[in-house]
């Protein structure tokens, strides 16, 4: 299956996209030019990765009948310093908060996104160094 899309300029270092029938802008920070009307691109990276492991995660759990209070998906990334600046790891922190919540259906639920059905991670886990990190309950920051 082939997908596509475009982005416009707009001005400045801003350019515009229509994704799923929503707009996003991307731009950077004033001091490159930019005057920071969207986030930049490679914290997107990050986000692709955490929503779509999260959406695999949150979908397994529920066929598994595993009852979260909530959910969150952190990514911790390190970039490098020269150019081209690029993250070579990254590290999924799955947040999970519930009441006698079932450790081994949370790792299977995380370790069957992570091998099989997040395209994302798929992709960034040929060229990047990937970990991960389960937290129940943890402290709200």
């Amino acid at each position: 299956m082939k997908t596509s899309l475009s982005i416009d300029w707009i001005d400045g270092m801003a350019f515009e996209s229509e994704v799923n029938g929503h707009t996003i802008i991307i731009d950077a920070v004033e001091a490159v030019g930019g005057n920071d009307k969207g986030p930049r691109p490679k914290p997107l990276m990050l986000l692709s990765l955490a929503g779509c492991t999260g959406m695999d995660v949150v979908s397994i759990l529920k066929k598994m009948r595993v009852e979260l209070d909530n959910f969150s998906v952190e990514v911790e990334a390190n970039q490098t310093e020269e150019h081209p600046k690029h993250f070579d790891e990254m590290k999924v922190v799955y947040k999970f908060w519930g009441k006698d919540l079932p450790m081994e259906k949370l790792q299977k639920a995380i370790d069957l996104s992570e091998e099989r059905y997040c395209g994302v991670s798929a992709v960034y886990k040929k060229y990047v160094k990937m970990s991960n990190e389960i937290q129940i309950n943890p402290e709200k920051s």
